[in-house]
């Protein structure tokens, strides 16, 4: 019989390493995730991301979550994927992290992004999921580099980047929100400069994933 994760390979994708687990988001946790997101990420007065998903009424703010899951679902192929992972510490959930990348084939990079909820900040739980990604990344999904971006007010994701090897790759001025421009810093990782996390990883239904990036087992 067809399981969910036969369809959708990335809910079978599950990664430990020491207390953290990262794992395919199914429906129940997104609902989570929601409540996780309206207890709020950021201060009001700040906006780490490219697309300012928070800045609507906090009403609208799980169904906003939710679809764009639905739709990074929808849209997965090998030509162009966005790899969206719960991450649990400690059994707890605190956030997601993300990998993605256009024509992973040829050009073999992609793009870190994440978030955690604002209670769990400061436990350098983001160092962490960060080195479980790019491990992952290199060691399992055959990437040359990895790629991060952050708004120059934004020292705390600056910081873990720098923590976990990134080196600076240039500035661009950015609209983030409306009639606003702010400076954005570019950073690249290589498996060189890669600082690792102390924990192995153990990867479970990677087969499958690679099969559906169009990876061999």
């Amino acid at each position: 019989m067809t399981a969910i994760d036969d369809l959708l390979p990335v809910l079978g994708l599950r990664i430990t390493a020491g207390p953290l687990e990262l794992r395919g988001l199914c429906d129940e946790d997104l609902a989570a995730l929601a409540d996780l997101a309206v207890a709020g990420i950021h201060a009001p007065e700040e906006m780490p991301f490219y697309v300012p998903w928070t800045d609507v009424p906090i009403e609208e703010l799980p169904r906003n979550l939710a679809q764009y899951h639905w739709r990074s679902r929808a849209d997965f192929s090998p030509a162009a994927w966005d790899l969206h992972l719960g991450v649990w510490h400690d059994g707890e959930l605190v956030g997601t992290q993300g990998f993605s990348t256009r024509e992973f084939l040829v050009t073999r990079t992609g793009e870190t992004g994440s978030w955690i909820g604002r209670s769990r900040q400061g436990r350098g739980i983001g160092t962490a999921m960060r080195q479980v990604i790019c491990a992952l990344a290199f060691d399992h999904l055959d990437a040359a580099e990895v790629t991060s971006a952050a708004f120059v007010d934004n020292p705390a994701s600056i910081a873990v980047s720098r923590k976990v090897g990134y080196r600076d790759n240039g500035i661009v001025r950015l609209r983030r929100r409306p009639g606003e421009m702010a400076e954005n810093i570019r950073l690249v990782l290589t498996p060189e400069s890669f600082i690792r996390g102390e924990h192995e990883l153990q990867v479970e239904g990677l087969g499958a994933f690679r099969r559906a990036i169009g990876l061999p087992d």
